[in-house]
């Protein structure tokens, strides 16, 4: 059967960066075969002289850390331990089996400042990828409202270039039916034409609000001018 000594709690040691910690460790160890007589007679208190020798090596080991390190490096400090035990503890007849580091243990403020180090960290990415969410998803409603506005504007533009290819067409089989009538003519009465469907909407529709619009042939007559003049106009600034 190995024996295995309690775990020893080697007290405040001081790390690099000055955080005092306890260490934690614990020994297995046997006697050798056929020195019995030697791990029974040679010493007097066989866990202490252990103890002092896990300490000194401890003490001599962990300050060259800094507290993460030392988390990391359990396994290294435990190697430690045990080398420098078994080069001590065999003159006396005994074999050390097995050395943990069990724990590494800060202070209590030491450990909440961990914590909360830790969730600062954490929140920081989290409001990083919430902010790089809200910029993609404000990035993507610019493209949709940018493409719904690209295919209205289309849109209307084809429902122009159809009004307008209605309307020569109109004037031509007009022109072709009816001799004599001129472009201004034809433009007029389809005006006109216009003018009363607007108002046979206007007035079909339930919930529609009262509009005041000039009525008579002459505000007709006004309309047609209006868009000649607007039309002339036009055609004098592109040339």
């Amino acid at each position: 059967m190995v024996p295995a000594c309690p775990p020893w709690i080697a007290p405040d040691f001081m790390l690099f960066d000055n955080v005092f910690v306890n260490v934690v460790a614990s020994i297995q160890f046997c006697a050798l075969a056929g020195r019995a007589s030697d791990a029974f007679y040679r010493l007097t208190n066989t866990r202490s002289q252990i103890q002092a020798y896990v300490f000194d090596v401890i003490r001599a080991t962990v300050p060259k850390l800094d507290l993460d390190d030392a988390f990391e490096q359990k396994s290294e400090i435990a190697k430690a331990v045990e080398a420098e035990l078994e080069k001590a503890m065999s003159a006396y007849g005994y074999e050390i089996v097995q050395t943990l580091i069990v724990d590494i243990e800060p202070d209590e403020k030491v450990k909440r400042a961990m914590n909360e180090i830790n969730a600062a960290a954490r929140l920081r990415v989290a409001a990083n990828e919430k902010a790089e969410a809200e910029k993609i998803l404000q990035i993507k409603r610019a493209e949709g409202e940018s493409e719904s506005k690209y295919l209205a504007g289309l849109g209307i533009a084809r429902q122009r270039q159809a009004i307008v290819d209605g309307l020569r067409e109109s004037v031509l089989v007009f022109s072709e039916n009816v001799p004599g009538t001129t472009a201004k003519d034809i433009m007029d009465m389809v005006l006109v034409t216009q003018y009363f469907d607007t108002m046979k909407e206007i007035g079909a529709a339930s919930k529609s609000s009262a509009v005041f619009i000039p009525h008579g042939p002459g505000a007709v007559r006004d309309v047609a001018t209006q868009i000649r003049d607007g039309l002339l106009q036009a055609s004098a600034s592109h040339s």
